[in-house]
């Protein structure tokens, strides 16, 4: 396993990381010793970098445990901000809710501190001096070693970045988008942003939640209990794409998930790509593929499939700011249009 430096932070993490989201048992693998057994594999191959967050059930405690004793070798990653309770507070960037959120996965973790805390979505309604105030004191505590985001526009990355060398605060190292051979739309601002404030990215979905495994075909007899969650698994149009990649993944004698994974960590904006792996077999072919590398060629013909800088379709769970989800925000009032 070949490492690499985690923006610059100067901390060494593995290409692949674990995501660890399918060891919840309500929405993953239902036993945790078959998770703890998943994660333990995961590490005996190199893999050192795991990442988890405080919305994903009782992920924290599975990893938590399969941590005991292993961790100083692991570079451990959780997020906060989703919402944790019914209790309006219990959710966002407030300063109020990080001290509270930071302490309740500190316990979940049975550890004393967290490598890399990351905010899971961005929170408009709370000032970024306020988030970074607060998280600079738990770096300055020594209960968090760096901190980062996840799915933040890149318009934000670049304030936050502002804010911090203003106030002579923390600034975010990393930054965690979805990015997949169907999701290319980061490459458009994001990673260059990422590149140019030195931030490390962690990618999630490269396999765009099943669509790039080869088993979901047009057509098929596709798994209809994950479409009900995942309504891009019925997208046609992300469908079409996959119809194309399969025979090019063929011709290049790769499986779709090593060709779909291989890209992801080819381009040099991205740090480390999680897997989310929930059980063993799974994780023994993502790892198989592990040191496949992509010719200029192939790329050259995965361009020509799905353009760089684009997204086929949408995926279901990536971030929407408000100014797209409420009309309002993009309307004038009645009153105010010209009658033209």
């Amino acid at each position: 396993m070949r490492y690499r430096t985690l923006g610059r932070t100067g901390i060494q993490v593995s290409p692949y990381a674990l995501g660890a989201l399918m060891f919840a048992t309500a929405v993953g693998n239902p036993d945790p010793h078959d998770s703890i057994r998943v994660i333990h594999k995961a590490l005996d191959a190199g893999i050192n970098l795991v990442d988890t967050a405080d919305a994903y059930g009782d992920s924290e405690e599975v990893v938590g445990r399969a941590l005991r004793g292993r961790r100083d070798n692991v570079v451990l990653a959780t997020k906060f901000g989703r919402p944790a309770g019914d209790d309006p507070n219990q959710q966002g960037t407030s300063r109020r809710w990080i001290m509270t959120a930071v302490e309740n996965s500190l316990r979940r973790l049975q550890t004393d501190h967290i490598d890399l805390y990351q905010i899971h979505r961005p929170d408009p309604s709370t000032d970024l001096e306020e988030t970074l105030s607060a998280l600079t004191d738990l770096i300055r505590g020594g209960k968090v070693r760096a901190i980062g985001t996840s799915g933040l526009p890149p318009s934000d990355i670049i304030e936050a970045q502002w804010v911090a060398e203003r106030r002579g605060l923390s600034r975010f190292s990393t930054e965690q988008p979805a990015y997949s051979l169907l999701s290319r739309g980061i490459e458009r601002e994001v990673l260059p942003v990422a590149q140019r404030y030195g931030l490390g990215t962690l990618v999630w979905g490269p396999l765009a939640q099943g669509l790039l495994t080869g088993r979901v075909r047009k057509g098929g007899s596709n798994d209809l209990s994950r479409a009900r969650f995942f309504k891009h698994l019925n997208d046609e149009r992300r469908l079409d794409v996959v119809e194309q990649l399969i025979p090019l993944a063929a011709e290049a004698g790769l499986p779709m998930t090593h060709l779909a994974m291989a890209f992801t960590i080819a381009h040099p904006g991205v740090t480390s790509a999680l897997l989310g792996a929930r059980t063993e077999s799974q994780l023994d072919d993502l790892l198989a593929g592990v040191d496949v590398t992509l010719t200029d060629d192939l790329l050259d013909r995965i361009d020509k499939i799905v353009p760089p800088g684009t997204d086929v379709g949408t995926l279901d769970q990536t971030y929407q700011p408000a100014a797209l989800l409420d009309p309002a925000l993009r309307r004038r009032p009645v009153t105010d249009r010209s009658a033209g």
